[in-house]
């Protein structure tokens, strides 16, 4: 592929990003204006500039389109770092690079969230008004999680169901949503790097203790 292909197939991924943003950021403004089934499709395309072509071509439904696209979670040149963080490790190793990587990487989407705070805290406003987007939020997560696994093991060169790549999933996610919850909290005045790199900090102190597999009881199995 020579440069001007890959030049023009950027061009196309962030104006079709864009697209995409300007599509959530419409349906997530009029739900909180006016609740889920208070306008239609029609009316987020006229917002958002876009024909319902289009719009469909993008997202399925209004709660999709609330909830954004999965390809927006992590920016393609972060991602692409991350991923190549790992080639210097043989194949189906863990990089002993991992868990750094990982803290480099979060920060990294921490600024990105920082970027798009007041979407997060509309996004927060409209699922309060209706409450039923929260399975919604969980599948769409599961969905999300799913796919952060396959990233981290195309990195590692190993199975997404690979325990070490499962628990670095569960882990950042964890601590991802920790970190926002006290975040967005009322009366919270501290950065959200900070509040991350704390829980991050300690869950590395935890883990780092010795190790001792309990011997289970005379009797047991």
């Amino acid at each position: 592929m020579n440069d001007s292909a890959v030049i023009e197939g950027g061009l196309r991924e962030r104006k079709r990003a864009a697209t995409r943003a300007a599509i959530t950021a419409a349906a997530r403004t009029l739900t909180a204006e006016r609740g889920l089934n208070g306008y239609t499709v029609e009316e987020v395309c006229e917002r958002a500039d876009i024909s319902r072509r289009t719009f469909f071509n993008y997202f399925p439904t209004k709660e999709d389109a609330i909830l954004g696209h999965i390809d927006d979670d992590i920016p393609a040149d972060v991602l692409e770092e991350f991923v190549a963080g790992g080639k210097a490790s043989p194949p189906g190793e863990i990089s002993p690079t991992l868990f750094q990587d990982l803290v480099r990487l979060s920060l990294r989407l921490s600024e990105h969230m920082a970027a798009s705070e007041e979407e997060t805290r509309q996004l927060i406003g409209v699922v309060k008004k209706e409450p039923q987007l929260i399975l919604r939020i969980i599948g769409v997560t599961e969905q999300r999680e799913a796919q952060f696994a396959r990233d981290v093991a195309l990195r590692e060169g190993v199975a997404a169901d690979h325990p070490v790549v499962q628990m670095a999933v569960v882990l950042l996610g964890t601590i991802a949503r920790k970190s926002s919850m006290a975040y967005f909290s009322e009366g919270n005045t501290r950065p959200y790097a900070e509040l991350l790199m704390e829980n991050i900090s300690a869950a590395s102190q935890l883990f780092s203790q010795p190790l001792q597999e309990p011997v289970p009881a005379e009797g047991q199995p």
